[in-house]
């Protein structure tokens, strides 16, 4: 006859020191989902229902957009928690169901690489972003634009 231990028997406990790297990702993904939630009902809000809706979505209406600091700082907000929350989420993904090591790791590196391509791209574009560009037709551009 086989004898079942216990299972609420004490377990030798063992404590780790230094950060635990998936309770920062776990924590992460519930504060910046919050936190998301309020900059997406933000932005669709502003771009799909305020003012003339969809239609008046344009160059003039982004380059406005971005000429206030405000929203400049929204947008950057929204792209960088969004690109890390998917990013996590996905690097959680792959260490569930990746059972090779090597593949794995190959999953993470192109997970990794392909949210910091889209995190330093989006950046520039925002940050970069020029609404009075020379040479483009005066009916597309922006009010505050000086007219040529």
């Amino acid at each position: 006859m086989s004898v079942i231990e216990n299972p609420r028997s004490a377990a030798p406990v063992r404590k780790r020191r230094g950060l635990n790297l998936e309770r920062i990702g776990w924590v992460y993904m519930r504060a910046s989902g919050l936190v998301l939630v309020v900059l997406i009902f933000g932005h669709l809000f502003v771009n799909l229902v305020a003012g003339e809706g969809v239609k008046a979505i344009d160059f003039a209406f982004v380059a406005g957009k971005w000429a206030d600091p405000f929203w400049v700082v929204w947008d950057t907000l929204l792209l960088w928690l969004a690109l890390i929350h998917g990013g996590n989420g996905m690097r959680t993904l792959v260490n569930d169901y990746a059972n090779n090591k090597t593949v794995r790791r190959i999953l993470l590196a192109g997970v990794f690489a392909s949210t910091a391509i889209l995190i330093i791209l989006g950046t520039l574009v925002i940050y970069t972003f020029d609404p009075c560009p020379v040479g483009a037709a005066a009916e597309l551009l922006p009010s505050f634009c000086p007219v040529p």
